[in-house]
C-alpha cells in the first residue's frame, strides 16, 4: 500500500477575516447510512477540509450521520472540537461527548435520530464560544415538536446546552444540568441565526415566531443569556418554511427566505426578506420584501463574502440579489442533471459560504455532487455558477452546515465600546511559525520548519483522532527545520503538535491511501 499524506497548514489571514478565517470554520460533514452497497460511491460518510485558499474532500469512517442540520467547531488550527446533528454531540474523537446525547427530546426528534440521519431543520444548530472563555461552549438548538392544521410543523421550544471542553480528560463534556434548558416557549419557524456585537465580544442570537413578523433577539454575555426581546419587523408574516436565516459577513444585514404554496402544491410563492441590523442594539430595520415565487419551491439564501450580493434559491432558479438596489439578476437554471441517476436530481437547496471564498450549494435530493460559486463576489454571470462541479464519494441529503461569523470584530461606530475578551489563543504568547512541507508529502517522510521560544527545547507529537498519542520526537535548542519518517499509517485525519516553553501549535495532517 503506497500512502499519500496531505498536510494543512493556516498560513496567512486576510484584512477581512471572514474571506480567509479557517480555523473554527475547517470542517463540514457530510453523508449518512444509507446507500450502503451503491457503486457509485467509494465511502458512506466523508467531510470537507476548508481553509482560505483550498477545500479538500476526504472519505472517512465516522459515527455521526446527516440529514440538513449540522453544527460544527474547530480550534483556530482546524482541529475538530464539537459537531452536532441535532441528534447528539460528539467530541473531537467523532464518538459521543460526554451526557451530549438526548438532544431536542420529542416526537419528531425520535423519529429522525435513528443512527441512520440527523434533524432535518437546516439551520437548526449553531454553536457559540462563551464570551471571555476559552473553554466553554454554548450550543443553541431547536426541532420540529408540533403539527399545525395538518400541514406543518413548528418548533415549541428554543434550547441552549453548555459545553466545556476542559472535562473528561480534555475531550469536552455537556455540563450536568445545563443540557435542553428552555430559552422560548412559543410556536417558531425553523432556523437559528447569530451575529456578534458590535462590543466584538458578545453574541446576539435570533430565532423567529411562526405566522408572525415577530422576531426574537437573545443576548449571551460572559454572565449567560443576559437578555431577551422581541420585535416586529414589519414584514407579511412568515409559516410553513423559513430559510437559512442568517446575517451578512459584515453584520450590516439581515435575511431569510419564505416559501408557502399557492394553491396546494404548486406553484410556491417565495420572497427573500432583507433588513438592516444595529449590532450595537440588536434592533432590525429597513425591510424589503423581494419576489422569489417559482414553479418549484425551495429557498435557501447566502451572502457573498463582500455582503453586497445575496444569492437566493429554487429548486430550478439560482438568483443573486444586490443589497444595495435590491435588483434580482437570473445566474443559473437546473439543468436536471441526475447524480448518479434517476431520480437523484442536482436541483439548488441550501447554501453554505466557505472560508475559501466559494459558495457550495446542496440538493433535495440524496445526490453524489454539488453546485459551486466560484466568484460569488463578481455581480451576474460573472459569479460563475458551476452546476454539479463538485463530485463527493458519498451520497449526501440537503447538506448544510451553520457557521455564523466569529471573526467579527468590534464597531465602535454604532455607540458601543469595544469590550477586550480575555479568551486565549491557542499558542498564547509565542507565534511558532510551524509549517510543515512539501504538499503532498509521499512515503510518510515529512518536513517541519518552526521557531521555538529563546533557549528553549521543544518536543514534537503526533496523534490520532482519539487523542492517541502515535509518535513523538524531541526539538533542540536553536533547531528550526526537521526531516522526520512517521510510522506507517492508515487512512485517516492525523494531528502534529509541536510544544515548547508552555506554548503549543498544532497542524492537521490527513493520511490518503492509493494502491
Amino acid at each position: 500500500m503506497k500512502y499519500s499524506i496531505v498536510i494543512y497548514c493556516i498560513l496567512q489571514w486576510c484584512a477581512i477575516a471572514f474571506c480567509n478565517a479557517q480555523g473554527k470554520t475547517h470542517h463540514f460533514l457530510l453523508g449518512y447510512s444509507l446507500l450502503l452497497g451503491d457503486t457509485n460511491v467509494t465511502s458512506t460518510k466523508a467531510r470537507f477540509l476548508i481553509d482560505s485558499n483550498s477545500i479538500i474532500t476526504v472519505p472517512e469512517s465516522r459515527k455521526m450521520p446527516f440529514d440538513g442540520e449540522q453544527a460544527t467547531m474547530s480550534d483556530e488550527n482546524g482541529n475538530l472540537i464539537i459537531a452536532t446533528n441535532g441528534c447528539w454531540i460528539a467530541d473531537s474523537t467523532g464518538d459521543l461527548m460526554l451526557n451530549g446525547d438526548g438532544l431536542n427530546p420529542s416526537n419528531i426528534t425520535s423519529q429522525w435520530c435513528d443512527n441512520t440521519s440527523g434533524l432535518p431543520l437546516i439551520h437548526g444548530s449553531c454553536i457559540l464560544p462563551m464570551p471571555d472563555s476559552a473553554n466553554k461552549y454554548y450550543l443553541f438548538h431547536q426541532t420540529f415538536d408540533t403539527l399545525v392544521n395538518s400541514t406543518y410543523y413548528v418548533s415549541v421550544f428554543f434550547y441552549y446546552t453548555i459545553m466545556d471542553l476542559t472535562l473528561n480528560n480534555g475531550k469536552g463534556a455537556v455540563i450536568p444540568n445545563e443540557k435542553n434548558k428552555v430559552i422560548i416557549t412559543d410556536s417558531l419557524s425553523g432556523g437559528i441565526a447569530a451575529c456578534k456585537h458590535a462590543n466584538g465580544r458578545d453574541w446576539w442570537v435570533i430565532v423567529l415566531k411562526d405566522s408572525t413578523d415577530i422576531i426574537y433577539n437573545i443576548l449571551l454575555t460572559p454572565n449567560g443569556i443576559d437578555t431577551i426581546f422581541s420585535q416586529h419587523l414589519g414584514v407579511p408574516p412568515g409559516y410553513v418554511n423559513i430559510w437559512q436565516p442568517q446575517f451578512s459577513p459584515d453584520g450590516k444585514k439581515f435575511a431569510y427566505a419564505f416559501t408557502y404554496p399557492i394553491p396546494n402544491p404548486w406553484p410556491w410563492y417565495a420572497d427573500v426578506r432583507l433588513l438592516d441590523f444595529d449590532r450595537c442594539t440588536g434592533m432590525f430595520s429597513n425591510p424589503y420584501v423581494i419576489d422569489n415565487t417559482d414553479t418549484y419551491p425551495g429557498g435557501g439564501i447566502q451572502f457573498s463574502s463582500n455582503s453586497k450580493y445575496l444569492y437566493c434559491a429554487t429548486q430550478q432558479h439560482l438568483h443573486q440579489i444586490d443589497v444595495a438596489t435590491q435588483t434580482k439578476t437570473l445566474v443559473a437554471t437546473n439543468d436536471t442533471f441526475y447524480s448518479p441517476y434517476f431520480p437523484f436530481q442536482t436541483d439548488f437547496w441550501a447554501m453554505y459560504r466557505a472560508a475559501n471564498g466559494k459558495i457550495y450549494i446542496s440538493s433535495g435530493s440524496s445526490v453524489i455532487d454539488m453546485h459551486v460559486i466560484n466568484e460569488l463576489d463578481s455581480a451576474g454571470l460573472a459569479c460563475d455558477v458551476q452546476l454539479h462541479s463538485l463530485h463527493l464519494p458519498c451520497f449526501q441529503f440537503r447538506a448544510n452546515v451553520y457557521h455564523p461569523n466569529y471573526y467579527l470584530g468590534c464597531d465602535t461606530s454604532l455607540g458601543c465600546p469595544c469590550l477586550s475578551s480575555t479568551s486565549l489563543t491557542e499558542n498564547g504568547q509565542h507565534d511558532f511559525r510551524f509549517r510543515v512541507y512539501p504538499n503532498p508529502v509521499v512515503n510518510n517522510f515529512v518536513n517541519i520548519g518552526y521557531i521555538l521560544p529563546q533557549n528553549k527545547s521543544g518536543i514534537l507529537k503526533l496523534y490520532d483522532v482519539n487523542g492517541k498519542q502515535l509518535y513523538t520526537q524531541g526539538l533542540p535548542p536553536w533547531s528550526n527545520e526537521q526531516s522526520i519518517k512517521l510510522p506507517k499509517l492508515t487512512n485517516g485525519i492525523y494531528n502534529l503538535r509541536i510544544e515548547s516553553g508552555g506554548y503549543f501549535m498544532s497542524r492537521n495532517l490527513v493520511v490518503m491511501g492509493e494502491k
